[in-house]
């Protein structure tokens, strides 16, 4: 069901399975009708005209946007050592009601081959509700550490969710040299969203900027179980920059649309 692309991209053959099954957030406003038409292909992510109307307006984002994103970051970071999990993969593994058959749909990630992952999480635990939750928040796990880190940008809201997602993946990460599993670390010094409706905002500027922190200053600094992200995150992430998010990704969007030669990445 589902396939590696590049570095952490990943194509999702079963979409419509995944799209009823991922809790998104919207406005109800903007939910899906017949005259949402698609506005962009990109990599294996679909944009409707709807998404637009998200980022033009102060509403929750939904997974595709948050996908989307997350899929950008990863041409921006052609790294074999990152994962950035769709929203949808998050999601069914936090829910995935047969544990047996979790390992098998977790192969395809190459998960034993990624030092960094980063899971978007939601709040949504009804499988059939395909617009459920409330509020997204990020888990990041990171191999040289041991270590799953959970940043909410809304004191802690979500950590019930995020311990569901770390106590289900955990045991497939395969540390080497590790007798023990990974711990879960509830992260105090995370930026904190001043409005009721930025928190998939952070999640994007959280993960982006944790991705250049593993190219950037992990490098310069010599990495090591020692130094993590925070300190990046905290001066980086501030509620005027992700006040920007919202209109950067829609520019982002519309110069896509714009380049009439860009060609979707076959599935």
């Amino acid at each position: 069901m589902v396939a590696t692309r590049r570095n952490a991209s990943i194509s999702v053959s079963d979409s419509e399975i995944f799209v009823v099954l991922s809790g998104s957030i919207t406005c109800s406003e903007m939910s899906k009708s017949e005259g949402d038409e698609k506005i962009l292909s990109y990599n294996d992510v679909v944009l409707r005209k709807s998404d637009l109307d998200i980022l033009n307006g102060p509403c929750y984002l939904n997974d595709r946007i948050i996908e989307f994103y997350f899929s950008y970051l990863c041409t921006c970071h052609p790294s074999e050592d990152i994962l950035l999990s769709p929203p949808s993969i998050a999601f069914w593994i936090m829910n995935c009601p047969d544990t047996d058959g979790l390992k098998d749909f977790l192969q395809p990630l190459n998960l034993l081959d990624r030092n960094l992952v980063i899971f978007p999480v939601n709040d949504n635990n009804d499988v059939n509700k395909a617009e459920g939750g409330n509020h997204w928040s990020v888990l990041v796990f990171y191999r040289e550490a041991n270590l799953f880190v959970h940043h909410d940008s809304c004191k802690g809201v979500n950590n019930s969710s995020a311990k569901r997602l770390y106590r289900a993946v955990a045991r497939f990460m395969g540390v080497t040299n590790s007798t023990s599993e990974p711990s879960f670390v509830e992260c105090s010094e995370s930026p904190q969203q001043v409005n009721g409706h930025d928190c998939g905002l952070y999640v994007t500027a959280i993960s982006r900027s944790i991705c250049r922190w593993y190219e950037q200053e992990r490098k310069e600094v010599g990495g090591g179980d020692g130094f993590l992200w925070f300190s990046a995150v905290v001066k980086e992430v501030t509620p005027s920059l992700v006040a920007d998010m919202r209109s950067e990704i829609l520019g982002l969007i519309r110069s896509f649309m714009a380049l009439k030669e860009y060609q979707p990445a076959s599935k």
